[in-house]
């Protein structure tokens, strides 16, 4: 299968996301670019869950890292009989999709899969680590082939000279919806929430988009009202973490409040995405607390608290639609997508 990251912005390369190669895996480390391109490298599975949770990698990619961390692991187990290899593997597995809960179970597809070429390798008497590295490759396209498929979904509802507020890194898309934004040849202006603490969209979004060549602002996370208001939006879109059987999408903390106001303004807000069949609703999402510290920054006075929640919860009400690879469904209709035949694109 041809590779699909084809005139992609850089860290939307296979290689600059997470790649396995000679015992290591080298991580583009997103907490400093784009002022910075550095790769963290990893010697070990643990050292791939533990950037993964320290979010040298976010967004969709712990997906890459996941797969890249267990070529890393099979590299790791390459001198155990084969039973302890297969048990070495688990064990990783477990480690790795493990590193963020909320999306734990994205993360287990992938750990799943390479498992899967690991036991099939074995059979055929074939090299291990090689076709573990084949199978990180084989999901990296299948899931942006899946989202190039969303993305020109997605592109039906932005017309030509529109405005686009995104949130937060919405990693495959963001690249998908600017490729085939530029082969329709139209015109779109993108606003990027800034996405306090870490400002994945202010770095990483707004620079991605940019590279693609398109008219791109920045907005602080309390401008989205005024923006609405007064430059006016046409579609506001985000990615999501996890979206369950009955219509509820946990993506970047700030999400639900920007929906609220794009309902005040009758802006449409159109998820892109597809379901976890293993979540039917709200209750299935583990919200993921993160270090505070990273709030309050050196600019409050000592004693002052903090939380940081990673994400919230978009109720269904406030979503227009969820843009998937086999079309938009309407919140109440999404129930429908898990009933036709679909392939993971894990």
């Amino acid at each position: 299968m041809k590779r699909q990251d084809y005139d992609m912005p850089f860290m939307l390369k296979y290689e600059n996301v997470a790649w396995y190669e000679n015992g290591e895996v080298k991580i583009l480390d997103r907490r400093v670019y784009p002022k910075e391109v550095r790769f963290e490298i990893c010697k070990t599975h643990k050292e791939v869950a533990r950037a993964i949770t320290d979010m040298v990698t976010q967004s969709a990619g712990p997906y890459t890292a996941a797969g890249m961390g267990m070529a890393l692991a099979a590299y790791e187990a390459r001198d155990l009989s084969d039973e302890d290899l297969i048990k070495f593997l688990e064990k990783a597995a477990n480690t790795i999709s493990t590193a963020r809960p909320t999306t734990s179970t994205r993360l287990k597809k992938v750990t799943k899969g390479s498992i899967k070429a690991a036991k099939k390798a074995i059979e055929n008497g074939e090299d291990v680590v090689e076709k573990v590295f084949e199978e990180a490759i084989e999901s990296l396209n299948r899931r942006y082939s899946a989202m190039d498929e969303v993305a020109k979904n997605l592109c039906e509802v932005i017309p030509d000279g529109g405005k686009v507020l995104t949130q937060c890194f919405g990693e495959t898309i963001i690249g998908t919806i600017t490729r085939t934004l530029k082969e329709q040849n139209k015109d779109v202006k993108f606003y990027c929430a800034e996405t306090r603490p870490y400002y994945q969209g202010a770095r990483l979004t707004a620079t991605c988009i940019s590279e693609m060549g398109f008219d791109t602002t920045i907005i602080t996370d309390n401008m989205v009202a005024y923006t609405m208001e007064n430059i006016g939006i046409d579609v506001f879109t985000s990615a999501t973490d996890t979206i369950t059987g009955d219509g509820h999408v946990a993506n970047k903390v700030g999400t639900h409040q920007i929906a609220i106001v794009a309902r005040e303004f009758n802006v449409p807000y159109y998820v892109t995405g597809m379901p976890d069949g293993e979540k039917k609703g709200r209750d299935d999402i583990v919200i993921e607390l993160r270090d505070p510290s990273l709030v309050l920054g050196n600019h409050t006075a000592k004693g002052v608290k903090a939380i940081y929640p990673s994400f919230d919860i978009t109720p269904p009400e406030l979503i227009t639609g969820f843009v998937t690879d086999k079309g938009i469904y309407k919140p109440r209709e999404l129930k429908n997508y898990l009933d036709i035949e679909h392939t993971s694109y894990y």
